[in-house]
């Protein structure tokens, strides 16, 4: 029986955010959209980044991989791997190293290379909310993205860092995926073994948990001259597989662990080059990729992991501490999720990327006030010196959007078009015809009270006006104080009856022509 061994990449590079943001927006003034977008991220220092990654990581382990493919293609038991590039390396690949994009393309015409979907800004967004449409979109935008540039179709998913609970994975499943990675650990399995294919809680998306501990073997102490293990060489991991048993054995890796994390002077491309010979030389191991694999075996059980209770791959707790972890972090996260109704009312495609590109993960992670190993791992990651610096950073930053989102609102026409829209069912106007006395008619915008007061008694209308209801009503939920005024000032006239009922509509119907006029050119972004 076969045991089935899938190595799995994450490749990702974020926007590092610009400290020296406040000094360049005091000598520049005011920032067009386009401009913020350029101001707001440290892009020298991403180019670094990448360029450094791609020369000691990226090509020189495409080209490993690529000769192990190519070596094995004709044998029964082909090389196969499988990548998990986030939607802002891609980007950065086509601004600053488009050749590292064309060896990705490379592996991918070898036919023996999966590409695995996921949110395209590497973010939090599956945390959302119940509704879950920014990460539903953000999906949608990475999947198209893979189409465009590998010409594949991703049928798995691997959520941003392992996040996963029960409605993250109802929503994968929704959006057509038919497996999905998670994390391995104890916390999600229990006592059970990572190696076997387990499904969803009362959903049919097959799961493939990571091997945590043969995963951190490459990716924590390859170079650690204290582990008991070291030095690890290809054939001594090729017998631990061999060894470990199951249906299969997930290896989840960072893919700047060949070169980058791991130096190429601490032998880590030599260890690369030689383990696909090495696995092969064991009967018993084949290699798959995660699509071909979860069909074929079928569940042995189900993980069921509450809202409350997400997990991720990230520290010793494997939740969403490294994100969410302090106070620091959980106030940049409540604002940037925030702005989500706001962002989206703008209808502005610069100032809806700008908020994506502030959601990636990475800008939380730097938050992070952790010490010990983990500490030590934020610390790694970092541009900043301190937590504290990376807040104020991001805070600075999201200052500015913020006020500039207003600024987009705040025009007449955007506020012409929000006080025609309808609110929530909890905040409509309910008509009685006196105390505890209902009447079941309700308007929750200015058009439904118009025509709702056309309808309903007119005694209901005589105990609204004498009470200061409509008055109220639009000035507090729908924000109108011009119109609040107007129908404060024909209460006080004390009419009653038809003649009431004409000058409320009267106002109404006034103010939703005016309003309607005035919104007309908010329809263009």
């Amino acid at each position: 029986m076969l045991t089935e061994i899938c190595f799995v990449f994450m490749v990702h590079q974020p926007f590092r955010l610009n400290r020296n943001f406040l000094r360049d927006l005091f000598e520049l003034g005011r920032l067009t959209d386009r401009l913020r977008l350029e101001k707001y991220f440290d892009h020298e220092l991403n180019r670094e980044v990448l360029e450094r990654a791609a020369d000691r990581c990226y090509l020189r382990a495409n080209d490993v991989l690529l000769e192990a493919i190519d070596e094995h293609k004709q044998d029964r038991r082909r090389v196969e791997v499988a990548y998990s590039l986030s939607g802002v390396f891609i980007e950065q690949c086509e601004r600053y190293r488009p050749d590292v994009l064309e060896s990705f393309r490379r592996l991918a015409e070898t036919g023996c290379v999966e590409f695995l979907s996921q949110t395209y800004y590497h973010s939090l967004a599956s945390l959302f909310s119940a509704a879950r449409g920014e990460f539903v979109e953000q999906v949608k935008m990475h999947r198209e993205l893979i189409r465009s540039v590998f010409k594949c179709e991703p049928r798995a998913f691997e959520n941003t860092e392992l996040l996963y609970n029960n409605s993250v994975a109802a929503t994968v499943r929704d959006l057509g995926f038919e497996t999905m990675l998670i994390e391995g650990a104890e916390r999600a399995l229990g006592w059970r073994s990572p190696n076997y294919v387990y499904k969803a809680k009362g959903i049919d998306l097959r799961l493939l948990p990571r091997n945590y501990q043969l995963s951190d073997d490459i990716g924590f102490r390859f170079t650690s001259r204290s582990w008991e293990a070291w030095p690890l060489f290809a054939d001594k991991y090729a017998a631990w597989l061999s060894a470990t048993g199951g249906d299969c054995v997930n290896i989840y890796l960072d893919y700047e662990t060949f070169g980058e994390h791991q130096w190429p002077e601490s032998g880590i491309h030599e260890f690369l080059r030689a383990l696909p010979g090495e696995v092969l030389k064991h009967p018993s191991l084949a290699f798959s990729v995660p699509n071909r694999l979860a069909p074929g075996h079928p569940p042995v059980g189900e993980v069921d992991v509450g809202d409350y209770n997400t997990f991720s791959w990230a520290d010793l707790e494997r939740d969403t501490s490294a994100w969410l972890g302090n106070s620091l972090q959980r106030n940049a996260y409540e604002r940037i999720k925030a702005l989500e109704p706001f962002v989206l009312e703008a209808r502005n495609p610069e100032l809806l990327a700008l908020w994506r590109s502030l959601q990636v993960s990475d800008h939380f992670h730097h938050m992070s006030t952790k010490g010990g190993g983990a500490g030590d791992v934020h610390s790694y990651f970092s541009p900043f010196g301190s937590a504290l610096e990376a807040y104020t950073t991001y805070s600075s930053v999201l200052a500015d959007f913020e006020h500039r989102v207003a600024e987009v609102l705040a025009t007449p026409a955007r506020l012409g078009a929000r006080k025609l829209q309808a609110v929530p069912d909890e905040k409509a106007f309910k008509f009685f015809e006196g105390f505890a006395r209902p009447t079941g008619f309700r308007a929750a915008s200015l058009s439904e009270l118009s025509s709702e007061v056309s309808f309903v008694p007119l005694s209901s209308i005589e105990f609204h006006a004498r009470r200061g209801d409509f008055e109220r009503w639009v000035r507090d939920v729908l924000h109108d104080d011009e119109l609040a005024e107007s129908l404060g000032t024909i209460s006080q006239r004390g009419l009653s009856g038809v003649a009431l009922r004409d000058e409320i509509l009267k106002a109404l119907n006034l103010e939703i022509q005016r309003l309607t006029e005035l919104s007309t050119s908010a329809q263009e972004p």
